[in-house]
């Protein structure tokens, strides 16, 4: 028997609340399945296993606020001898504890009235009604009444939408005065002749919660002020033609579709990986000293539109060409600035990249992320002269920084990454 801890997303976080179990006790478990959704700071995070074995219970419940580092569940390794706990669709684990420790212990046939038996039969209806263990929750905490809302999930079951609705009607039936209603009902008549096809079953829009982008701020700033506070900083600069890169790049893209052509950030991404090899050192965390990450699992810093950074990983990326690189941030970035990542993806990273783009600074200099020992900072690439064997010739020029953790490595092992990484830029066509 092991637990399931909640997961740290980052040096930010420190506590997030279960929003929704995707798996229910006695469901086979497999790496990488998704078993929980979590709020935190950075938006509702999809909360993976990495071990094979069956879900045995719940330790906490939907809505519950839970430290970095606390047992959520328990799981059961494969192999292990026990009991598997039967499905119940209908009734929370934690629910069946709480019934099994009510009707512990004698109680006479005499002292039950029958006000404590309606109760009892009123609680076990309750019970066997299908509700998600988040619908029952919110229910209970507004007092309401389950038995009678008509669900509208999976098998009839209650869910989280139907409670709210049904709370938003009661806050709103009493407000509402014949003239009111008689002048809703003539909108709502106009509204369905002008608009039929919007009537059909259309689902609400997503919604964002109001602060989420100055949480998200606040979040990035606690683990900014830690890096600064905490690491010595380091920083070296290299000039790199960018000539070769991005002629290659260009012929490249002519015989594309425009669905799949490259943009320059893949290259730095796949050099970047490659660069690591010759300097494993800077592929690290800090962690009561140096640890050295056998996987190469790229940040790419995201700006959110409206404001906000997040970091998710490119995860082996030394091992994905440049197509995949390309494919993975196509598919990474819209669910970043629906803040709708997994909690690998903010956990894995082993060294990050900023890049500023086109148009952007010509330099950048990134504040490292704990426990991360080195940030690379790509600025845009712009004209400028520069001696080419030995004549003097304007060329397309990218300006590289590295930001190293002084305890992990010094500038000799910087030096050699970025020479290293400028010198797989001037052979595109080997990454």
């Amino acid at each position: 028997m092991t637990e399931f801890l909640m997961p740290s997303l980052g040096a930010d976080m420190e506590a997030g609340t279960l929003v929704e179990w995707k798996k229910k006790p006695g469901d086979q478990l497999k790496p990488g399945d998704i078993i929980a959704e979590v709020e935190t700071q950075k938006g509702l995070i999809e909360i993976e296993v990495f071990e094979a074995g069956i879900l045995e219970d719940y330790l906490i419940e939907e809505g519950d606020k839970v430290p970095v580092g606390a047992p959520m569940a328990k799981l059961k390794s494969e192999g292990t001898p026990g009991k598997i706990p039967e499905k119940d669709s209908e009734t929370h684990p934690i629910q069946e504890k709480e019934q099994a420790t009510e009707s512990e212990g004698p109680v006479p046939s005499d002292s039950i009235s029958e006000e404590t038996s309606s109760k009892e039969k009123s609680s076990e209806e309750k019970h066997r009604i299908k509700a998600s263990p988040l619908a029952r929750s919110i229910a209970e905490k507004n007092n309401v009444d389950l038995t009678s809302l008509t669900g509208t999930g999976e098998g009839g079951a209650i869910t989280k939408a139907d409670v709210e609705q049904a709370m938003a009607g009661e806050k709103e039936t009493p407000k509402q005065s014949p003239e009111t209603t008689a002048v809703k009902d003539t909108v709502e008549k106009k509204a369905e002749q002008e608009t039929p096809s919007k009537q059909v079953m259309e689902p609400p829009a997503p919604s964002s919660k109001p602060g989420q982008q100055e949480s998200i701020r606040a979040a990035v700033a606690a683990a900014m002020s830690r890096s600064n506070r905490e690491i010595p900083h380091y920083y070296l600069e290299k000039k790199i033609d960018m000539l070769a890169a991005m002629s290659w790049l260009k012929d490249t893209n002519r015989q594309r579709e425009i669905s799949g052509r490259l943009l320059p950030a893949v290259l730095f991404i796949k050099a970047v990986a490659k660069a690591i090899d010759s300097t494993p050192a800077l592929n690290a965390v800090w962690d009561n000293g140096l640890q050295l990450k056998n996987e190469v699992n790229i940040g790419f810093v995201i700006s959110l539109r409206a404001g906000g950074l997040l970091v998710p990983a490119i995860r082996n990326a030394d091992t994905k060409n440049v197509d995949e690189i390309m494919t993975a941030l196509n598919d990474m970035i819209p669910r970043a600035r629906a803040l709708k990542l997994r909690s690998s993806e903010l956990s894995d990273s082993t060294i990050t990249i900023t890049s500023l783009g086109e148009n952007g600074a010509e330099k950048v200099f990134g504040v490292i992320y704990p426990p991360q020992v080195a940030i690379v900072g790509f600025g845009s690439i712009v004209n400028e002269p520069l001696v080419h064997d030995g004549m003097l010739a304007v060329r397309p020029v990218l300006h590289v920084t590295l930001a190293g953790d002084h305890r992990a490595t010094d500038g000799l092992t910087g030096s050699r990454f970025l020479e290293a990484l400028n010198n797989h830029l001037q052979n595109p066509e080997k990454l």
